[in-house]
């Protein structure tokens, strides 16, 4: 778990400071800012571009996931397989490109009965597929080469850094909504251009193929790595989006933009996992290439509960602060109280899965997890068609919680028959005793009326109360090992 762990903590690091920046649009200058149904439109656009770009890169993200360790070779340029991706995406966009031509009717019929808004951006869509295939497509790349760093400071910080930039010139009138919305657009694309221009400068950018060292069963492999890849990112996009998709059909624009910021809160829980994945995934790959069952046993181990305890921390901290948060957002969002909620726990229980994923769908049985997926997307579809309609915007979010957590019980029931992984122990029990305790002693601090200082004395409760315990009863290897680097930099300890 050695690079694991030192990627995911710099990754982590990353994350959150994304996080706070995400906070900032998202929880506070959003809300304020811009009305529901600018916020819902911003949302529709994403979730659309992202549906469709998946589509686009097909599935090369997945076989550069699991088959780069058979290309590696820094001498011969990775026997050009950057040149091979390159003309997949090209060849993707093209695709999809039409077949959002073809389908516009039906995808934004009903959209546009709710919202003329979605109907009048829909260009800008193809200028979003564009730059995110090609950016997906070069971070894999990237991570493949053991780098999953600096995607991940493109995405959760300097992106969020220029929409925030555009946020200020459209407060200040400088920009009107209409340009506010090109430019937020431009600022998806910039990554991308930034991604090429670093892998240029390392000389790790060679657009000549070599297609003589794809023989039969190579080239049999991608392809169906790939295509079961479209089907796996496709179907985890629905899951991801669908939910403020059919609140826009179903209900209106204004409650998507609600469920949007309201869903970004719950999803919080699960940021640290963003890093954990990005490196895990080729770790993963290289084992099982190897047949190292003992790194992939331990990697399953100790993400699990790492991530468990990260996760239960920020679940509690979120909820002992879930008044003050809606003091933040304001009260025009009080509605999405319990979405937060489902959505925190369901994120909860997939950090306390781990890296299972990575493990899974790096495997040789990586076509299951893609059938668990596509049955996924069905439940809650026919989930959300049941409960929006009886508890609105809290119904998507139980839905999507649900299957979250069904999904990851699918997972370690068959990492268990198959494999006989089990990385649970006594240790999760202490987790959860420290958890309810640290909580119950914050929660029944008083309320302070500036929510400010609120926050911060009962979150400095929880976070004493609740690391304390896990550092020295040494619940996590990983944690402790991290805390007495820190102990001994401060020279508290030798």
């Amino acid at each position: 778990m050695g690079i694991v762990f030192k990627q995911s903590v710099k990754g982590t690091i990353f994350v959150y400071a994304g996080l706070v920046l995400g906070f900032i649009t998202t929880g506070i200058l959003f809300p304020r800012i811009y009305s529901p149904e600018q916020i819902g439109l911003i949302k529709i656009i994403l979730a659309y571009s992202s549906l469709v770009a998946t589509l686009g890169t097909l599935g090369i993200n997945g076989a550069t996931i699991r088959l780069f360790p058979w290309f590696r070779n820094p001498e011969k340029k990775h026997n050009g397989f950057l040149a091979l991706i390159l003309i997949t995406g090209f060849a993707g966009f093209a695709l999809t490109a039409i077949l959002l031509l073809l389908l516009k009717p039906v995808l934004f019929g009903m959209s546009v009965q709710k919202s003329i808004l979605v109907a009048r951006y829909f260009d800008l869509l193809f200028f979003m597929i564009f730059f995110q295939i090609y950016f997906s497509i070069l971070d894999s790349y990237y991570n493949a080469l053991y780098n999953s760093v600096h995607g991940t400071y493109l995405k959760e910080v300097f992106q969020r850094i220029l929409v925030i930039i555009l946020i200020g010139l459209f407060y200040f009138d400088l920009i009107n909504f209409h340009q506010f919305l090109i430019l937020y657009v431009v600022a998806f694309c910039l990554p991308t251009l930034y991604i090429t221009l670093t892998l240029i400068r390392e000389k790790q950018f060679s657009l000549r193929p070599d297609f003589g060292f794809i023989d039969r069963q190579m080239a049999l492999s991608i392809i169906s790595v790939s295509l079961f890849s479209i089907l796996n990112g496709f179907s985890l996009l629905v899951i991801q989006n669908i939910d403020v998709i059919m609140i826009n059909s179903m209900i209106s624009l204004d409650s998507a933009g609600i469920y949007t910021i309201c869903f970004f809160f719950g999803v919080v829980v699960s940021m640290p996992a963003r890093s954990l994945y990005r490196i895990a995934n080729i770790v993963a790959a290289d084992a099982w290439k190897n047949s190292d069952m003992k790194t992939i046993d331990d990697l399953y181990r100790k993400s699990c509960i790492t991530m468990f305890i990260f996760a239960m921390y920020i679940f509690l901290g979120m909820w002992v602060n879930i008044d003050s948060i809606f003091r933040i957002i304001g009260p025009d969002y009080i509605l999405g109280k319990w979405v937060i909620f489902f959505i925190a726990l369901g994120s909860l229980l997939d950090m306390a899965t781990g890296a299972n994923s990575s493990i899974l769908g790096t495997s040789p049985y990586y076509r299951v997890q893609t059938w668990m997926l596509i049955l996924l997307v069905i439940l809650i579809i026919v989930a959300n068609l049941i409960l929006i309609p009886l508890f609105g915007i809290t119904g998507a979010a139980i839905g999507s919680a649900g299957a979250i957590t069904l999904l990851n019980l699918m997972r370690y029931y068959f990492l268990y028959v198959k494999y006989r992984f089990q990385p649970y122990d006594i240790k999760f029990l202490y987790v959860i005793i420290i958890g309810a305790i640290s909580y119950v002693v914050s929660a029944i601090i008083p309320d302070m009326q500036n929510f400010l200082v609120d926050i911060a004395v009962r979150s400095s409760v929880l976070t004493l109360l609740f690391f304390l315990p896990v550092y020295f009863l040494k619940i996590s290897e990983d944690i402790t090992s991290k805390a007495n680097d820190v102990l001994r930099w401060l020279k508290i300890i030798n």
